[in-house]
């Protein structure tokens, strides 16, 4: 049976996608707003949460790329007509990334203040990072579990009821973080950055139990783990090394902006979470489509129609060079006030106001990039993807942050070079996947 392609069908699972993959994204912009706009220590505690934030993003992004692995392998499989015979290999999935998470806390957890400090977070920051990670990190296993779920939604072809979770998630993060950091009188008491820590673990808590009741009614897939080890258990291992490796040159340059925006002063990091977290809802906003090109190229690699997967991946790209542009356009025409949205301490608002127009204007470039890898992560190319990425980092990304930082850019140094960055990514993955493709659906 032939894959639909058409706009409609895109849509329908783009949309939902795109709706699902703003939650976590969500959830730190979320923090970001509120504890901005706290009475006490305000920069302080927004730098806080941005350093913590992308210590734990690194974390579920390190992590959590088994997502993408069991969503090609379900797709795969489905594709080909064959999905009875890996019904045992989410749940055997799941139990390994979830058993690595409680690793993952045990060694982290009693170094908080060491780790933070790498990040050249101190003094009183430092202190609020401490406090905040140390609650936050207790969602980490939730978080991977989700995804693993999603995973598997994904490789059915459905991308629905991760929105669903991913609302109701939101949602209440949104509603928990009000309550807990500016408490109620009489009733709750104001937590400031804790209380936002304590709304996000239970926002997680509430989108496992929820993920888990909707595999389990929703689909065919057991959640019981049952011997022996399915043989797709070692390519799915492989898949997610492959990530795993990738995601930390990723993250290595996700640290250095970090990083090097704390070295600069605490308004300088304070704006680059603010524009970090925008950066990343772009990111994750794109994602929805790029999901499409998870999901679809998967099922097509299965069928070999090879045809039908360049005519997909030239849609994708068209539509997500749109959402882009949309991105610019509804930026510029709320430049003010989207900063006013996160704090109103003038010398913050200077900074992200100084930078904001270069995270607008690489949304384009962003979002086609997001589409290849998402198509490279369905057709389970994870050894490229990890090859792409180091060598992004490595000759693209640090390479110019220290060219511009030595001309004293400052955070025009950090989003330059995340700019240069995503151009590496984007155009090694386009001649791959071309040089690849058109000859096989030449041949068809």
């Amino acid at each position: 049976m032939k894959t639909d392609i058409s706009r409609k069908r895109i849509n329908k699972l783009a949309l939902p996608a795109l709706i699902a993959g703003v939650a976590e994204p969500l959830l730190s912009i979320t923090d970001t707003a509120i504890i901005g706009n706290i009475e006490h220590n305000a920069i302080e505690s927004l730098a806080a949460v941005g350093i913590v934030g992308a210590f734990i993003s690194m974390l579920i992004w390190v992590f959590g790329q088994i997502r993408s692995a069991i969503s090609s392998i379900v797709s795969q499989y489905l594709g080909a007509n064959k999905l009875e015979e890996i019904k045992s290999l989410p749940a055997q999935a799941i139990a390994i990334v979830v058993l690595v998470s409680f690793f993952v806390i045990a060694i982290s957890y009693p170094f908080s203040r060491e780790i933070f400090q790498f990040y050249n977070a101190s003094g009183s920051i430092l202190e609020y990072c401490i406090s905040y990670y140390n609650i936050r990190i207790i969602g980490f296993p939730l978080s991977l579990y989700t995804f693993a779920i999603f995973g598997i939604f994904r490789g059915l072809q459905n991308t629905f009821y991760p929105m669903i979770i991913a609302i109701t998630g939101a949602v209440l993060n949104i509603v928990l973080d009000y309550v807990f950091v500016y408490g109620i009188d009489g009733l709750v008491p104001a937590m400031y950055i804790e209380g936002a820590a304590y709304a996000s673990v239970i926002a997680q808590i509430v989108m496992a139990l929820l993920s888990t009741i909707l595999l389990l009614k929703k689909t065919s897939i057991p959640l019981k783990i049952v011997l022996p080890i399915h043989p797709e258990i070692k390519r799915l291992i492989g898949m997610i090394l492959n990530l795993f490796v990738r995601t930390l040159a990723l993250n290595l340059a996700l640290y250095l902006g970090t990083s090097y925006a704390t070295a600069y002063g605490k308004e300088y990091i304070a704006a680059y979470t603010i524009g970090l977290n925008l950066w990343l809802l772009g990111a994750f906003m794109i994602d929805g489509y790029s999901s499409v090109g998870n999901i679809l190229s998967g099922k097509l690699l299965g069928q070999k129609d090879y045809k039908t997967l360049i005519k997909l991946n030239k849609k994708l790209v068209k539509y997500a060079f749109v959402l882009g542009l949309s991105f610019i356009g509804l930026g510029l025409l709320l430049y003010k006030p989207i900063g006013l949205l996160f704090t109103k301490e003038p010398s913050v608002l200077d900074q992200f106001y100084t930078v904001f127009w270069v995270i607008l204007l690489m949304q384009p470039l962003c979002a086609i990039t997001f589409i290849f890898d998402g198509t490279f992560k369905g057709m389970g190319e994870m050894k490229y993807l990890r090859n792409v990425l180091i060598f992004a980092t490595t000759i693209g990304f640090i390479p110019t942050l220290l060219l511009f930082d030595y001309l004293s850019f400052k955070l025009y140094a950090i989003w330059i070079a995340f700019t240069i960055w995503m151009f590496y990514r984007g155009i090694f993955l386009y001649f791959k996947f071309y040089r690849k493709f058109s000859p096989l659906a030449q041949k068809q």
